[in-house]
């Protein structure tokens, strides 16, 4: 029976969700969750936010304006979300999925790799800064938190956004790290139908047989 909740993913398309309101939902589920609960992956974006890891050092914040700024229990340093990102929420037991850690993230930006090799783009993973990059410049950021084998939060696409915020920031910590996104490299590029190539991307590479 436990390989029926290993091989089944819940997708949810929820569009544009308060940033707030959606951490504490993450955490709810994932306190309330066992090993029967099916994984589930949450597709949306977000109005306009900096985010800054639970360790996070505000010195990374330049001038957040009038963008609101939430320090959170994710791993890493600050990054900014808006609308026209793709935000993939991946509520997954790894433990279930004997899957270390590193493991799962190399899992997540292997399904962006291969996502952008979908449009003909080609992207690269960082050992020492995790995401996805195409010619240097950062199109996907990764923050997990992992509790009791359970991962959330999960990854940032840059699809079609206004990417001015960043600017404000040393992205994930680092000065002067470019920003891209799918809309500068594939004029055609939408949030819904990237969410659903991501989605199926997520399915392949973390092994599920089924989604619902």
């Amino acid at each position: 029976m436990l390989d029926e909740f290993k091989q089944t993913l819940v997708v949810r398309h929820l569009g544009q969700q308060d940033y707030l309101t959606c951490w504490q939902a993450m955490q709810t589920f994932t306190n309330q969750r066992n090993e029967e609960t099916l994984d589930e992956l949450w597709l949306l974006e977000h109005p306009p936010v900096f985010t800054l890891g639970q360790s996070g050092n505000r010195q990374h914040i330049l001038r957040a304006g009038e963008i609101p700024i939430h320090q959170i229990d994710r791993g890493g340093q600050v990054t900014y979300h808006g609308p026209g990102q793709l935000i993939a929420y991946t509520l997954i037991d790894i433990k279930r999925k004997q899957l270390s850690i590193r493991q799962f993230v190399t899992q997540l930006e292997q399904s962006i790799i291969d996502l952008l090799a979908q449009e003909q783009i080609q992207a690269e993973s960082q050992c020492k800064a995790p995401g996805v990059y195409v010619n240097t410049k950062k199109i996907c950021s990764i923050g997990l938190r992992v509790r009791r084998g359970y991962a959330f939060h999960g990854l940032a696409l840059n699809v079609a956004m206004d990417l001015e915020p960043f600017s404000r920031i040393n992205p994930c910590g680092y000065a002067g790290l470019k920003m891209t996104q799918l809309s500068e490299l594939v004029a055609s590029a939408e949030l819904p139908e990237t969410g659903k190539k991501l989605a199926a991307c997520l399915t392949k590479n973390l092994g599920y047989s089924e989604t619902i």
